[in-house]
């Protein structure tokens, strides 16, 4: 299994814009990257360059023609990353945005019929499902999730699909429990019974995890929002297979290709998601050596993995002489202690004790977490379990075990 060494972890977080400080507050340890990830020096660099180029692209000039070909490239770059079996890239404004666009496209080309989703979706899911199957009149269920392990498998979706069912939406991973969900399963059993249901995955809390494979999941749309992936705010990715590009959707009369694409999009987006992508390849050059690219970027998915299980392990059972959160009487985490599906996010509550409360002591230690409310964001995952709110500690692989030692540290003091 590829592995990030203390001496890698010190290169990798000497990537990282404010990797231990804020430029606010000061010293901190980020365990809020479930809100968004840092952010790569190479990204903030690329977009300072291109904010200050006044050329568009489709123009006759030079300056026009290299922006077309970095755009190329980056697609090029996403294809490579994400595994893509044909289809196209795009950016539109924030992955919420694509969702909804892809959603309404595979909702307006039906007559008639279901489509299928889950309570563990994220409001931007479930919204646009909701919005644009009564707009298509078609019919929108909602498959229970499974409160006590705070995810969803593919016997609960193969329990609902019918042969009508249309359009399918899968999350990748909760941004309130951290579990993922297994796509090969979950899209093989909808395709078993209604194999041309368009299916559409939101991957916005997933990605930042590596180890995508757009071709083993067989699905037909996939959306991120890169700010959770290293880069920047300010646009989402999408990828739509071949034959949901080709349904009708916005765009301007006459246009050519049929683009999915509305405007001008800023050719900086691009370029620093080709940013994000190089520094993957550049992690898995680190723990593999690989000469093939895309197994380069395979490796490093698997070196984050490894290390983000490790940090998950030492918060929930301990390190050094520091009890983990398991141990501690008070503390109940969401979805379980032992949960095979978690990607390095922790949901707890303190018996006693308000989650804001607690992310407030939390970040008078210098330590940065998050309250998820039962709102209308996280309230499909607190509602049920009857909890107003929780704190949600998430990490990523440039986070260390000194760190979560800190964390457990201020945990004891608050939580006894």
């Amino acid at each position: 299994m590829p592995e990030i060494t203390p001496e890698l972890l010190t290169q990798i977080r000497d990537r990282f814009a404010h990797v231990d400080a804020c430029p606010f507050q000061g010293e901190r340890i980020f365990f809020e990257n479930a809100g968004g990830a840092l952010t790569l020096r190479s990204v903030v660099d690329t977009s300072a360059r291109f904010a200050a180029i006044p050329d568009n692209q489709g123009r006759d000039n030079p300056a026009s023609h290299a922006l077309v070909e970095i755009i190329d490239r980056a697609k090029a770059d996403m294809a490579v990353f994400f595994n893509a079996p044909g289809g196209q890239f795009f950016v539109g404004e924030s992955g919420t945005e694509l969702i909804f666009r892809l959603i309404s496209a595979a909702c307006l080309a039906q007559d008639g019929g279901v489509i299928l989703g889950s309570t563990l979706e994220h409001p931007a899911t479930r919204s646009a499902a909701a919005r644009w199957s009564a707009e298509a009149g078609i019919r929108h269920v909602l498959i229970p999730h499974d409160d006590a392990t705070g995810g969803i498998e593919a016997a609960a979706y193969a329990a609902h699909i019918t042969p009508d069912t249309r359009v399918a939406t899968i999350i990748h991973t909760s941004p309130v429990t951290g579990m993922g969900t297994d796509l090969v399963a979950i899209s093989g059993a909808i395709r078993g019974v209604a194999p041309d249901c368009l299916i559409i995955v939101d991957g916005i809390q997933h990605a930042a995890h590596g180890r995508l494979d757009l071709a083993a999941y067989g699905i037909d749309g996939y959306v991120i929002s890169p700010y959770k992936a290293f880069s920047r705010h300010g646009y989402g990715v999408a990828w739509v297979s071949d034959r949901l590009a080709a349904l009708p959707h916005d765009h301007l009369l006459n246009a050519p290709g049929n683009p999915w694409e509305l405007g001008t999009r800023d050719t900086g987006a691009y370029a620093t998601f080709s940013d994000v992508v190089a520094y993957f390849d550049w992690l898995g050059g680190e723990v593999s050596g690989a000469p093939d690219r895309r197994a380069r970027l395979v490796a490093a998915g698997e070196a984050i993995h490894a290390h983000e299980a490790r940090l998950t392990d030492a918060m929930l059972h301990g390190t050094g002489n520091l009890k983990g959160l398991a141990d501690m009487p008070r503390v109940t985490v969401i979805g379980g202690v032992d949960n095979p599906r978690r990607e390095g996010l922790v949901s707890l509550t303190v018996d006693g004790l308000d989650a804001q409360d607690v992310v407030a002591r939390l970040n008078a230690a210098g330590i940065r977490t998050h309250t998820r409310k039962a709102d209308h964001y996280s309230g499909n995952i607190l509602d049920p379990l009857g909890l107003p709110s929780c704190v949600r500690v998430s990490m990523c692989h440039y986070n260390s075990e000194r760190e979560v030692a800190a964390f457990l540290t201020a945990m004891a003091e608050i939580a006894e």
